[in-house]
């Protein structure tokens, strides 16, 4: 007999989740880095057996000098380099800065955060018209 079971896999949904988050490798570093974002608010750590999620809801400050006293390290000594050593993915708008790196759930914010103005899309003219293949 075969049956077919329901699942919501591929559906579409559209609405936001509000989150932003990364996937760590499951290592020394990994756990430290999640260890050290575990207490902030709206974040919650998920540990799986080969990597590690760090979710938050609406925005999460990865500060350097946080996860460099963590790691044993002297200030200024931790960078976004070193964060992206460890991430192997992210969702959610994500800005570097100096001292930190900014995961933002909403586009809109991150644009706020950056002082850029988003143009209001205006589908009937903002869409460049199709060409023709023949000329």
């Amino acid at each position: 007999m075969t049956t077919t079971a329901t699942s919501t896999f591929g559906a579409v949904n559209k609405t936001s989740s509000n989150r932003a988050g990364i996937t760590l490798m499951n290592d020394q570093v990994g756990h430290v880095i999640a260890e050290t974002m575990r207490d902030k608010a709206g974040v919650t750590v998920t540990y799986l057996p080969s990597m590690i999620r760090v979710d938050a809801d609406t925005r999460m400050d990865f500060v350097y000098d946080e996860l460099a006293e963590a790691l044993g390290e002297e200030a200024g000594s931790f960078t976004s380099a070193d964060l992206e050593e460890s991430m192997s993915t992210h969702y959610g708008r994500m800005v570097h800065e100096d001292d930190r790196t900014i995961m933002f759930a909403n586009p809109e914010d991150a644009a706020e955060y950056l002082g850029f103005d988003l143009p209001v899309a205006r589908p009937e003219t903002d869409v460049p018209a199709a060409r023709s293949s023949t000329g």
